[in-house]
Parts: structure tokens; C-alpha cells; sequence
């Protein structure tokens, strides 16, 4: 599958979906520029180490709510559609989230 693939795909996602995700990806904004100003304040490794761990778990939670939603609404409505592309489509997509 090529990486254009999904460019002319949209979502149209609910006002609850939509506060949800940008929320989460506002919280780690603001983490990793938490990150910056420790790295440009000197701060020791391991300190700063843990903070781009709690960025990256940050990260796949947004993944999971958004996978999620992707499975609930996207594929499912996909499927009942006899959109038959929409199974392999999501199964290329988790090998390569998984990878």
C-alpha cells in the first residue's frame, strides 16, 4: 500500500472525537516541549530519558483512542458498505503500526 494511498480518504469526526484527540495531542505538546526546555536547562539524562518515555506512552494512548475509533466507525461503516479493501487496508495499517 502506497503511503498516498489514504491522502484522498476523510473522516468526519464527531465534536466529542475531534475535543478528545486534540486534548490528548495538546498534553503532549506540551510534554515535549517540557523536554526542550529540560535539555536546554542542562537537566541530567535519566531525568529527561524518563520524560520521552512518558511522551512515547502519551503517544500510543492517542494511537489506541484513535484506533479505536478508526475500528468503530471507519472500518465497521467500511465493511457494511461492502467495502471489501477495508479489512486488508486495516490489517497492512496495524503491521505497520506494530512494526
Amino acid at each position: 500500500m502506497a503511503k498516498d494511498e489514504y491522502i484522498h480518504k476523510h473522516k468526519k469526526r464527531s465534536d466529542e472525537e475531534k475535543r478528545k484527540l486534540t486534548s490528548r495531542l495538546k498534553k503532549i505538546e506540551g510534554q515535549v516541549r517540557g523536554i526542550i526546555k529540560m535539555v536546554d536547562n542542562d537537566d541530567y539524562c535519566p531525568k529527561i530519558l524518563m520524560q520521552v518515555l512518558a511522551v512515547n506512552n502519551a503517544l500510543n494512548s492517542f494511537n489506541k483512542e484513535l484506533l479505536s475509533c478508526h475500528i468503530h466507525n471507519c472500518v465497521k461503516v467500511d465493511i457494511e458498505n461492502g467495502d471489501k479493501r477495508a479489512v486488508e487496508e486495516f490489517t497492512k495499517m496495524i503491521n505497520k503500526l506494530m512494526r
